[in-house]
C-alpha cells in the first residue's frame, strides 16, 4: 500500500477497531427457523458486521425509526467462524429485518449462530491493509468486492475512477459504485461511496461525461428488468443527484446494460452504446434525456460464446474502434475484452474486417470490462481494465478485498497484414513511476528485456514456484505459464498457460509485476497479457536467456 492510501486509511477510517459502544454481543429476536431481528444502537456510527463466506447469503431490510424500510443488503453473516468483518454505517437505522437462505437448521438454532457473538457497534473501522496480495502500486477498493471498472473520466487536472463495489463482502453482491481518485494515474485515494442501489434495483455499469461544469453520470439500474439511469453531479463527481424521471430508456431484453456516452460533433448529439445480449445498441439524444434508437451492430461479428458487456466507442486516428468485453468466450476460458475497428457516422458502426475475424486487447486470463477515460487530456485514449476473470473472481486467496485494476493504458492503431489492430502501451505515467534500477526482482517491480530473436524469462522463489515467459520469434507468439506460480488450488481453471501473436518481431518486453499480478507489453504496443499469480514469497529471482533485464523500482 502506497503512502497517500496509508494516510488516506488512517484519516478516513481510523487505525483500530475501537470506541465499541454497547456490547460485545447481541440479542437478537428470533422469530423462526431463517428469520430474526435486531435491534441497532443509537449511539455508534457503525455496526460491524461478521462475514462467513461459505453461507448462503442473510437478506437485511434496514428500517428507520418509523418503521420504513430505507434499503436492503445481502450479507454472508457468520453461523460457524468469521473470516472478516465489514462495517454499515447505521445514519438512523433502528432494526435490521434479518431472512436466512439456505438450509440452517442443519447449523443448530438462528440464536447460536456465530454472528450475534462476534457483532459489535462501533465509531471507527479499521481499514488498515491486512493482505500481503494487496498491490503496491494497482488500484484497489481498501475493502470489499470490486469489479467493473465505471464511470472514468479526467477534470481539472485530476482521474476519477468508479467501479463496481459490494461494501458488505469481499464477493458480488450489493453493486454499489465505489470511488477513487488520483493525480498521476498510479496513486489512488479512496473517495465516499458514490450510488447505492435504489429502488429501481442494484447499480451496474455505466460511465460518465462532463457537460459545462456539470458530470453526468448513465448506469443501469438492476432491478426485475435493467433499465438505463440518470444523474447529475455539481461537485466534480463527489455527490450526485438521480434525474427524478429515471429510468430514461427501458427494454424487455433480459441483459441490457452498461450505457456508455459520448458526444459526438457532426451530429451534435450525445452518443449511447449499450450491450444488449450479443450485440451493441446505439442511441442517440440532444438533451441527455430523451434517447432515439440508431441502431445495431454484432450479429454473426466476432466472438459470441458468452453474453456482450461493458461496450466502448471511440475514435482513433481516422478509424473508430467498438470495444466489447464477453463472458464468457475468452481464448483463454472465461472472460476477455474484443474489438472491431471500423467507422462510426453518428448512426451506425460498420466493422471493416470480415465477420468471423475476432480480435483480442490483452491474452492473458485476466484483463476485462476495459473502458477508456472520458476527456483525457493530449486527445489520449487511457483505458483501465478489471483484473480477474469470472472463472474464479470469487474464490482467489485474498479476504479483506478482491480484485484490483490493471494499470493505465493508451491505444493507438498499428496495421500487419490486411487488418488494422489496437496497440497497447503502459501509460506514460508508468514510466514517470520508474524508480531507482535493482539488481534483483522485488515484490513490486518493473522488468524491461531487451531481446534478440527468442527469449526466456523465468521468474521464481526459494520456494520453486515460478513463472515462466516464452518469446518465440519464428513463431511470432509469446507465452506466460503460470502452472506453477503459487497458489493455484482455489480453481482448476486457474492454473494456465496463455499464448498471444506478437503480430511481427519484439525488440522489447516492459514487464509489471505487483504481488498478485504480471502484465507483458511489446514495447511498441503490439502485445498485451495480463495474468494473476499468488506466490507464497515474492520472486526475487530472474533468469533470462536470449535477452538482458534491467529491473526497476516502482516510486510510492
Amino acid at each position: 500500500m502506497n503512502s497517500k492510501m496509508k494516510k488516506l486509511v488512517t484519516t478516513m477510517m481510523g487505525v483500530m477497531l475501537m470506541t465499541v459502544s454497547a456490547i460485545a454481543q447481541v440479542t437478537p429476536m428470533v422469530l423462526g427457523d431463517k428469520h430474526a431481528m435486531l435491534r441497532l444502537d443509537e449511539k455508534s456510527k457503525y455496526i460491524l458486521l461478521p462475514v462467513q463466506e461459505t453461507e448462503e447469503i442473510a437478506a437485511i431490510a434496514v428500517l428507520d425509526g418509523s418503521n420504513n424500510m430505507v434499503q436492503r443488503m445481502n450479507v454472508k453473516l457468520a453461523v460457524d467462524r468469521v473470516d472478516y468483518f465489514v462495517p454499515y454505517e447505521l445514519k438512523g437505522a433502528k432494526l435490521f429485518d434479518i431472512e436466512f437462505h439456505g438450509d440452517r437448521r442443519q447449523k443448530g438454532a438462528v440464536s447460536e449462530f456465530t454472528c450475534w457473538k462476534e457483532i459489535t457497534f462501533a465509531d471507527k473501522f479499521d481499514a488498515a491493509n491486512r493482505e500481503h496480495f494487496r498491490p503496491a502500486y494497482h488500484h484497489t477498493p481498501q475493502y470489499g468486492w470490486m469489479n467493473d471498472p465505471n464511470g472514468m473520466f479526467y477534470k481539472d487536472g485530476v482521474w476519477h475512477l468508479y467501479y463496481q463495489y459490494n461494501p458488505y463482502g469481499s464477493q458480488w453482491e450489493n453493486m454499489h459504485w465505489g470511488h477513487s481518485t488520483s493525480k498521476d494515474l498510479v496513486h489512488w485515494e479512496a473517495q465516499p461511496v458514490t450510488f447505492e442501489p435504489d429502488w429501481l434495483g442494484s447499480i451496474f455499469s455505466g460511465s460518465c461525461i462532463t457537460n459545462g461544469s456539470d458530470v453526468v453520470a448513465f448506469y443501469t439500474s438492476a432491478g426485475h428488468h435493467q433499465t438505463q439511469s440518470m444523474a447529475v453531479s455539481k461537485d466534480n463527481g463527489l455527490t450526485f443527484v438521480k434525474y427524478e424521471g429515471n429510468p430514461v430508456i427501458t427494454s424487455d431484453k433480459p441483459d441490457f446494460r452498461d450505457p456508455n456516452v459520448f458526444w459526438y460533433e457532426s451530429t451534435g448529439r450525445w452518443i449511447m452504446i449499450l450491450a444488449v445480449g450479443q450485440e451493441m445498441q446505439i442511441y442517440s439524444s440532444a438533451d441527455l434525456k430523451d434517447w432515439k434508437y440508431e441502431s445495431s451492430f454484432g450479429q454473426e461479428y466476432g466472438n459470441h460464446s458468452g453474453v456482450w458487456e461493458c461496450p466502448d466507442l471511440f475514435k482513433l486516428d481516422d478509424k473508430w474502434v467498438l470495444i466489447c468485453n464477453i463472458n464468457p468466450g475468452g481464448p483463454f476460458g472465461g472472460s476477455a475484452t474484443q474489438y472491431f475497428v471500423g467507422q462510426f457516422d453518428g448512426h451506425k458502426f460498420t466493422c471493416e474486417s470480415m465477420p468471423k475475424v475476432t480480435k483480442w486487447l490483452d491474452y492473458g486470463k485476466d484483463h476485462y470490462a476495459t473502458v477508456s477515460f472520458y476527456n483525457a487530456p493530449e486527445n489520449r485514449r487511457v483505458v483501465m481494465a478489471w483484473m480477474s476473470n469470472w472463472q474464479y473472481a470469487n474464490q482467489v486467496p485474498t479476504k479483506q478485498f478482491r480484485s484490483a485494476n490493471s494499470i493505465a493504458r493508451d491505444l493507438g492503431l498499428f496495421e500487419f497484414g490486411e487488418e488494422t489492430y489496437v496497440s497497447v502501451v503502459p501509460s506514460k505515467e508508468m514510466l514517470a513511476a520508474r524508480g531507482a534500477k535493482l539488481k534483483q526482482p522485488t515484490d513490486a517491480c518493473e522488468i524491461v528485456v531487451d531481446v534478440k530473436g527468442g527469449a526466456e524469462i523465468v521468474l521464481s522463489n526459494a520456494k520453486g514456484e515460478q513463472v515462466t515467459m516464452k518469446y518465440d520469434a519464428s513463431k511470432q507468439t509469446f507465452i506466460m505459464d503460470r502452472t506453477k506460480s503459487g497458489d493455484v488450488s482455489f480453481s482448476e481453471a486457474f492454473p494456465c498457460v496463455t499464448t498471444a501473436p506478437t503480430y511481427g518481431s519484439m525488440k522489447q518486453l516492459r514487464i509489471f509485476v505487483d504481488r498478485c499480478s504480471i502484465e507483458a507489453f511489446d514495447v511498441e504496443g503490439k502485445m498485451a497479457m495480463t495474468n494473476l499469480v499468488f506466490p507464497s514469497e515474492p520472486y526475487n529471482n530472474i533468469k533470462v536467456k536470449g535477452g538482458k533485464a534491467t529491473i526497476y523500482s516502482i516510486k510510492n
